[in-house]
Formats: structure tokens, C-alpha cells, sequence
């Protein structure tokens, strides 16, 4: 009995279940079986990747879960199964959060330290992670990178969130990376702040003393325009869904905005910092 339990939730793991639904799709194909082969020319990947993604060894490139839809006409399967990967290499801790992000239809940040997840590039992330995680392989540290890059899929979608983000003027100025890698960071934030679904704003140093000033703050809205706080600490993570809290948080946040710079002093804030790199 113990032996078939172990089998059971092996099969149901996310990987796993991402393996099968492909082997499944390439050889149950309307039009016909395709081989590994086969499948990794119209992917324009190679035969050893479609392998070792049928056998459930990490990693899959981010770009694959949405190129099978297509091949194979599953309406977003795929990319199901993949943001379900992606939520499992988060602690247990961060995963409802990943869940409610994922569904989103607005996210509202506001961070006094760093750049959010969802703006950072490779280089940035990496030296956060091996930050917090000095003694973590470059594999575990590839591994938490891929994670966090995938998150930034639903920016790219066909009904991405609409987002606002407010940073305290020091997250501009501080220099995480190399003088390049942090050029690059602020040149990825601001063509981020381009989209029309985002707004970015910067808080100028000499602003007035508010409710959040202790630390960074996510709002998550969902489908049904329920509204949940969601705080993030050292090694922990909370989830607030009490309704006065939140609208108490939400005035908070109305407040930040108003005492930010436009959105058009914002992006001159940040090619000037960009110029002096």
C-alpha cells in the first residue's frame, strides 16, 4: 500500500504531470503520432530535450510550455502546467501568493529596497538570491533564478495584470550589480513602464513619513475584485485578507501615489540615474 502511495504522488507531482501531458499530446496527436524528433524540429529545440522533459528532468525553458500549446492546439494546457512547476520551486510559505499572482487582474507594489520580482533581470536576481543564499550551488541558485523569471511571463500574456509600482528613490540609486548590469536593470524597468497596462512611479527621499514606510507591500486583485495585502519579510510571508485592513493598506498606498513622482518624472528620475552609472 505504501509502495503504490509513493507511485501515486510521484505521478501527480507537477513535473511529472507536465512530462506525461507531453508524451501524451506527441503520440495521441489527432493528426497523427509524432516522434521525439519530430516534436523538437517544430519546437526548434533538441530531441534530448524533449526527453528529458517527457522524463520529468528540470529544466523547461520558459518559452516551450506556450510553443506546445500551439504545436498541439491545447488551449493553455501547458502553460497551466507549467505556472504549477513554477509555483512548487517556491517554499510552501510563497505559494499561495504565486497562486493569487498568477490570477490576478491587478498587482500593486510599492518596495523600499529593492526592485520587484517581476521588473528584475537575470543579473539582478542572481545577486539577490546568492545573497540570501551564500551557501546554495549555482544549480540551486539557476534553479531559484528560473523561477523567478518565469513569474514574469503573465507581464507578456494576452490579458496581462494591470500593475502600478511605487520604489523609494533609494531602490534607483542603490547599485546592486555592476555599473552595466545596473544600467540594464533600470533600462528593462523603464521599458516595463512603457506597457500601457503599467505605471511606475518613484517616491522622492524628502517625502512625508507614511503607513508603509517599514517595508515592501504586493496587493493582489482577483477575478471576482477581491483585494488581499500580502507583506513580505525575512524568510516569511503574509497574507492578509481582513477587508478593513486591506482598505486601510489601499488608502496607504493612494497616499504613496500621490506623494510619488508622475509617471513621466519617474522615467526622467531614472535615465538621469542611469546617465551618472
Amino acid at each position: 500500500m505504501t509502495e503504490r502511495r509513493d507511485v501515486d504522488e510521484t505521478v501527480r507531482s507537477p513535473r511529472e504531470a507536465f512530462g506525461e501531458a507531453l508524451r501524451n499530446a506527441r503520440e495521441l496527436r489527432a493528426a497523427g503520432r509524432l516522434s521525439q524528433s519530430a516534436l523538437a524540429k517544430k519546437a526548434r529545440t533538441s530531441k534530448s530535450t524533449i526527453s528529458r522533459i517527457e522524463r520529468g528532468v528540470p529544466p523547461i525553458a520558459t518559452n516551450l510550455p506556450a510553443v506546445f500549446d500551439q504545436i498541439f492546439e491545447t488551449d493553455g494546457q501547458f502553460k497551466r502546467l507549467y505556472e504549477e512547476v513554477v509555483s512548487r520551486s517556491f517554499p510552501a510559505l510563497y505559494r499561495r501568493r504565486m497562486s493569487l499572482e498568477r490570477e490576478a487582474i491587478a498587482i500593486w507594489e510599492w518596495s523600499p529596497t529593492i526592485i520587484p520580482g517581476l521588473f528584475q533581470t537575470a543579473e539582478y536576481a542572481r545577486a539577490l538570491f546568492r545573497a540570501n543564499n551564500p551557501r546554495a550551488t549555482e544549480d540551486e541558485i539557476a534553479g531559484l533564478m528560473r523561477a523567478r523569471l518565469a513569474r514574469q511571463g503573465l507581464l507578456r500574456g494576452d490579458a496581462p495584470p494591470n500593475v502600478r509600482v511605487v520604489l523609494c528613490a533609494s531602490v534607483i540609486s542603490r547599485r546592486i550589480v555592476s555599473r552595466d548590469a545596473m544600467r540594464e536593470q533600470l533600462a528593462v524597468l523603464l521599458g516595463q513602464a512603457e506597457r500601457q497596462t503599467t505605471r511606475l512611479q518613484v517616491l522622492p527621499l524628502d517625502a512625508e513619513p507614511h503607513l508603509l514606510i517599514d517595508g515592501p507591500i504586493t496587493f493582489l486583485t482577483a477575478p471576482n475584485h477581491v483585494t488581499v495585502v500580502c507583506v513580505d519579510a525575512f524568510r516569511t510571508a503574509d497574507i492578509n485578507e481582513d477587508p478593513e485592513h486591506v482598505r486601510t493598506a489601499v488608502r496607504a498606498y493612494d497616499d504613496l501615489t500621490s506623494e510619488a513622482l508622475s509617471a513621466r518624472q519617474s522615467a526622467a528620475f531614472i535615465r538621469n540615474q542611469m546617465e551618472t552609472l
